[in-house]
């Protein structure tokens, strides 16, 4: 798929929700990174999570990489245990609002399970 969408609105409100399936180029930057890294995948994971708090991510994105993570077999316990060693050298405001935009990312999938689900009956 291109990065020119059909309708950009509709991509724009996908990226916002979660939804990076409508864009390869950003899934296949993750596949690429991963493998140049050299990294396992739960450690390289927890680098990305790290990096998310760092940069007080969006939701949307908590939600993409905890998915990931979660095929990774990372458990809630290695995030909250990323975000507690990374707190001295970010920052409690940080780590506070990655928290509170974790819970609005495991809200997003809980919507969007929902809506999967209405959608098959």
């Amino acid at each position: 798929m291109s990065t020119h969408m059909a309708n950009p609105q509709e991509s724009l409100q996908g990226l916002a929700q979660g939804d990076f399936s409508m864009l390869d180029a950003l899934q296949n930057l993750v596949v690429v990174t991963y493998e140049a890294s050299g990294l396992d995948p739960q450690t390289f994971m927890l680098v990305r999570m790290a990096a998310l708090a760092t940069l007080d991510a969006a939701p949307a994105s908590w939600l993409m990489n905890m998915a990931v993570g979660s095929e990774a077999g990372l458990s809630r316990d290695q995030l909250l245990g990323t975000l507690i060693a990374i707190a001295p050298v970010i920052g409690t405001a940080r780590v506070v609002s990655a928290a509170g935009n974790i819970i609005k990312a495991f809200i997003l999938a809980e919507e969007a399970a929902e809506e999967s689900a209405e959608d098959g009956q």
